[in-house]
């Protein structure tokens, strides 16, 4: 009888089975993984090998990433923002609580590149404990993204107690969870999961999804489950060079989000992160992709194009120039080109 073999694991971490996987060069890889981390599900390897290059950029680690002398470590200055370690206090009434170290899938364009699942992240009960009561002695602090790493990549257990704590805080209004799981390792957002997050409303989920293929049968049910389970959900994609900056590919995206229940949320300009120069584009390119968005498709469907300030100065909307003169009457533009204006001025 044949010897019954082991499944294979669930992620590929190595540079060595990645290359094996795709019959690629190993050198490279290698390289690149000396200074940051490699993981890719083999969910979303089996996409790459059906899509290719869209999908590629996003997981596989390239050379480029070593030569880039534009980007800076901690772009958003998270870690001067952060009164414990792994919270970040940026605006008032928010907060942004690391509670993963991990991720699924090591996004080559991720904002912690610096730290995501390197040793250098360190999450344990000591600062989940010190951020719980940073948050307890916030009272101005409403609103709380838990993000990482993903959350998702938690034992469910221990994302409840986070949970539940937070709930337990009479200050904290709304709690959201950033996690690219949906897409990056949809079987993991099991019943369970969803049953478990339903007790906690009101509780939002933003999730990440870059180009129209990762909107797979698979991604579809983890989203449903989630929706089903009355979680608003939202999607913050991020525009990046050879990936999905044409209006049609990011169209085409939107629409299919909205079919699986999943607002379009923010469209973001990349991070100044060092590693990721390669993936960004102009603000222009950006701003033209808005301009054949607006007023032609949906409303539901448009999200809010925007940039993260470095040096930690927040979420700035970046909008295409519809207004021509303001002062007693409103001069603009019309989403088709057309001269318009409104009455500006009020006789009380």
């Amino acid at each position: 009888m044949p010897s019954e073999q082991s499944p294979p694991a669930t992620f590929i971490t190595t540079p060595e089975h990645l290359a094996q996987a795709l019959g690629i060069p190993v050198e490279p890889l290698q390289a690149v993984h000396a200074v940051y981390p490699l993981r890719v599900s083999r969910y979303y390897l089996d996409l790459i090998r059906q899509h290719g290059l869209p999908l590629w950029r996003q997981a596989i680690p390239d050379p480029r990433e070593l030569t880039d002398s534009v980007g800076l470590t901690d772009p958003l200055d998270e870690e001067n923002l952060s009164p414990v370690p792994c919270l970040v206090h940026k605006y008032p009434d928010r907060a942004l609580f690391l509670v993963a170290g991990e991720c699924a899938m090591y996004c080559r364009f991720c904002t912690r590149k610096r730290k995501v699942g390197t040793p250098d992240m360190i999450i344990d009960d000591a600062t989940i404990a010190a951020g719980l009561d940073y948050l307890s002695r916030t009272p101005a602090i409403s609103d709380v993204l838990v993000s990482g790493g993903d959350p998702f990549m938690l034992p469910l257990a221990r994302l409840e107690r986070i949970l539940k704590a937070l709930r337990a805080i009479p200050s904290i209004a709304t709690i959201r969870i950033g996690t690219r799981v949906p897409c990056t390792l949809p079987m993991r957002v099991t019943s369970g999961l969803a049953a478990m997050l339903k007790k906690y409303h009101p509780l939002y989920i933003n999730t990440h999804f870059n180009h129209p293929t990762e909107i797979t049968a698979e991604a579809e049910l983890a989203c449903a489950r989630l929706a089903d389970a009355g979680i608003p959900l939202g999607c913050q994609t991020v525009l990046l060079r050879g990936v999905n900056d044409s209006p049609e590919i990011i169209r085409e995206l939107l629409y299919r989000l909205l079919r699986i229940r999943v607002k379009p949320y923010y469209l973001f300009q990349a991070d100044l992160t060092k590693g990721t120069d390669h993936f960004r584009t102009t603000v222009d390119t950006g701003l033209a992709i808005m301009r054949h968005l607006i007023g032609h498709v949906s409303g539901m469907a448009v999200p809010t194009y925007a940039l993260d300030a470095p040096g930690g100065g927040g979420k700035i909307p970046l909008t295409p120039a519809y207004i021509r003169r303001l002062d007693d009457t409103l001069d603009f533009t019309t989403y088709l080109g057309h001269d318009c204006s409104y009455p500006n001025r009020i006789d009380l």
